[in-house]
């Protein structure tokens, strides 16, 4: 889990880096409206896009994964303390009371044989599976939502023309984005 989740993470911040950077290297400055209003080149370009991609897509990388880093660092604590406590040179003396004399355990209760008392590492082990469970469902809630939110802020699909009408433009104009077909979802 943990060697995938690495190779998963180094494989999207390098498409992220390489395709992204070479895709959108040039955006604002490529992007040109039929105006000399001075700042209407800008606004209509904050109008269209008002969050820069590759930040969009660093920033659901570095959220997407954080649920997983919790994970691995929930259960590597687990299984330190449980490593701890078997090591421990005061695990005999756990067992004994203040005053020094060996504590007996007290009788269980009687239980019939079909259910057997659980141990303390079938515990863990479903504490771990439970916290595993959840941190997949945030996960894939994370990436939907971000899905989401990539098709409200700029759709699936980027027009070659865009029309604006922000202020500092007088009037509405078209303004046009370099290689709309390489930048399509």
């Amino acid at each position: 889990g943990r060697i995938l989740l690495t190779v998963v993470v180094i494989f999207r911040i390098l498409i992220v880096a390489i395709v992204g950077e070479t895709v959108y290297e040039d955006e604002q400055t490529m992007f040109t409206c039929n105006t000399l209003q001075p700042g209407c080149n800008q606004a209509c370009y904050d109008q269209a896009f008002p969050i820069s991609h590759i930040r969009y897509w660093v920033f659901q990388i570095i959220l997407v994964c954080t649920p997983s880093l919790c994970f691995i660092t929930y259960s590597v604590h687990q299984a330190a303390k449980q490593r701890e406590r078997r090591c421990s040179f005061l695990h005999p003396l756990l067992d004994r009371d203040p005053r020094g004399a060996a504590r007996r355990p007290p009788k269980p209760p009687e239980t019939p044989k079909e259910e057997a008392p659980r141990g303390s590492k079938a515990r863990r082990q479903e504490g771990i599976s439970r916290f595993y469970v959840i941190q997949v469902v945030f996960r894939n809630a994370l990436e939907i939502g971000f899905l989401a939110g990539q098709y409200f802020l700029y759709g699936f699909r980027v027009p070659a023309i865009f029309e604006c009408g922000r202020y500092p433009c007088v009037k509405e104009v078209e303004c046009y984005v370099s290689r709309p077909t390489e930048k399509t979802v």
